[in-house]
């Protein structure tokens, strides 16, 4: 394959559908635990890092921010941005899950998705997918702007075109 194919089709597509797995990810997560929040605090007080004062709060905001994040980065919007969120929040993620195997607490599923069909025993696997994710978003983070197919891009070009258009139109009058 050419530079230039690469550069024009193929380094957006493997982008987009990398940004449409990784986000449709935290979008499915982030669905079970806005509409169960209690359930989802007793899954966090679980693994014991956290004071309990801070649980619920983190209960109530952690769903909402995956939610947003995985929207966005489907869409294109603050890219670079949102996957540097999605790496902090799987960092952590994997950080946690260690840390209850380390400690060998029973924690029966690792409480990442509300739904029992999706529901995985806490493992090392668990932290492998989580690495997995972590080198996904890496990919994403590190695709330049301008090869990037999104509504930022869109809108960015669409806005280069009505100046340019102001511009030129401007000067003939």
């Amino acid at each position: 394959m050419n530079r230039d194919f690469m550069r024009r089709w193929g380094i957006p597509s493997l982008d987009l559908a990398a940004r449409i797995y990784l986000g449709g990810v935290f979008l499915f997560a982030a669905w079970g635990k806005v509409l169960d929040p209690y359930s989802f605090a007793v899954n966090i007080a679980t693994y014991q890092v956290l004071p309990l004062e801070l649980v619920n709060l983190a209960a109530l905001i952690l769903p909402w921010v995956e939610l947003a994040v995985g929207g966005l980065l489907i869409l294109g919007v603050f890219t670079r941005a949102q996957a540097l969120l999605v790496n902090g929040m799987l960092l952590v993620f994997i950080a946690a899950i260690a840390s209850a195997l380390y400690r060998e607490l029973d924690l029966g599923t690792c409480g990442c998705f509300a739904s029992e069909e999706a529901a995985e025993d806490l493992s090392m696997s668990t932290v492998w997918r989580d690495v997995a994710w972590l080198a996904i978003g890496a990919g994403i983070f590190i695709v330049p702007e301008r090869l990037r197919w999104g509504v930022e891009r869109w809108w960015k070009l669409r806005s280069a075109r009505n100046s340019e258009a102001v511009r030129d139109g401007g000067g003939s009058k």
